[in-house]
């Protein structure tokens, strides 16, 4: 296959993004693709009809809808580049080594994106940069060679966020009682957990704001804003893009776990999370197991009183949140995405 153009490399990303399994897929890779644009390459997304819908900043850049097949998608890499990809970049759960295989071929080295390790895989790179994950819980699942980038050296968090960790980090050491909640449940709100989460936070009385960010699909936004209207504390934002300042000026956070748990640890904010679905599981219990962040339960088994509870607790220890504050800024210092754009183009040339 040829090298590559005289434009910089070209990186194909094959993701989905949906109702069902929320937008921190296409988040993530957007962020990767932003690193790998920062190093002078040319990148073009393969998604679903879905996934615009759901995350609007798809239609900003280079993207193609594609069928659920691999084959079409490399069809769609080889109708915009004759030669093929440099790379390609895979965050698709329901593909594995068949499906990665045939994917392959369009492109000189393929990097997955995994949060399981759970199936086999055929890749050049295999990224997890979910905390407590073990490295050789992949032996078996990986070819010979295959680069692991494990953990939270390589979260791939978008650039505002490190650059606001100083900022946020100073501000936490001078955090007294919470004031600011920032609501964070996902793009896609799944179960509409949002909604649940702001009636309960309607109920207490000791904070000053809440900031509640939701998806443009979400199925909360209606009882969110309908709560907005009769408590002035609650404000909704739709779509909100500015989320690293958001976090910067929140004291405390209830979020789900994905993408932003690392967001939230690169800038220290202590967190009540929320598990969603299966697969956040083992990442939430490692967090709470560490002392990164309280751990309120699955969301689809926690009754109101019990999320009430969760909330009113979180919200009244103080010195806790300060701690939480400290143990989760260690994990992640944010510059993930440029190491594993690094990686992934290493020796492309």
């Amino acid at each position: 296959m040829a090298g590559r153009s005289e434009r910089g490399p070209r990186i194909a990303f094959r993701l989905e993004a949906s109702g069902a399994i929320g937008g921190g897929h296409a988040m993530r890779c957007l962020t990767l693709a932003r690193a790998l644009a920062d190093r002078g390459a040319d990148c073009l997304f393969l998604v679903n009809d879905e996934a615009a819908a759901v995350l609007p900043a798809l239609a900003g850049i280079a993207c193609r809808v594609v069928g659920p097949a691999p084959e079409a998608a490399v069809a769609a890499v080889r109708a915009a580049w004759p030669d093929g990809a440099d790379a390609a970049v895979c965050d698709l759960y329901r593909w594995t080594a068949p499906e990665e295989r045939a994917f392959a071929v369009a492109a000189r080295r393929l990097l997955v994106i995994d949060d399981l390790a759970a199936a086999p895989h055929h890749c050049d790179l295999l990224l997890n940069q979910n905390f407590g994950t073990d490295l050789a819980g992949y032996d078996g699942l990986l070819p010979p060679g295959c680069r692991r980038l494990i953990g939270l050296d390589h979260a791939l968090l978008r650039p505002d966020f490190p650059a606001l960790r100083p900022a946020a980090l100073a501000r936490r050491r001078e955090m007294g009682r919470p004031e600011t909640i920032l609501v964070s449940l996902g793009l896609t709100d799944v179960g509409g957990i949002t909604g649940r989460v702001c009636a309960a936070l309607a109920t207490i009385p000791d904070f000053a704001r809440a900031e509640v960010v939701l998806g443009p699909v979400a199925p909360s936004i209606d009882r969110v804003r309908a709560i907005a209207a009769a408590d002035p504390r609650f404000r909704c934002h739709v779509g909100l893009e500015d989320m690293a300042r958001a976090m910067l000026e929140a004291d405390a956070a209830i979020g789900a776990m994905g993408s932003s748990s690392w967001e939230r640890c690169c800038l220290g904010l202590p967190t009540l999370a929320v598990i969603l679905a299966d697969n956040q599981r083992p990442t939430a219990q490692a967090l709470a197991v560490s002392g990164s962040v309280a751990l309120a339960g699955d969301a689809a088994a926690l009754g109101d009183a019990a999320l009430r509870a969760a909330i009113a607790a979180f919200l009244g220890d103080t010195d806790e949140l300060r701690r939480l504050s400290r143990a989760s800024a260690a994990l992640c210092d944010g510059l993930g995405a440029g190491r594993v754009a690094a990686a992934l183009l290493e020796g492309l040339a």
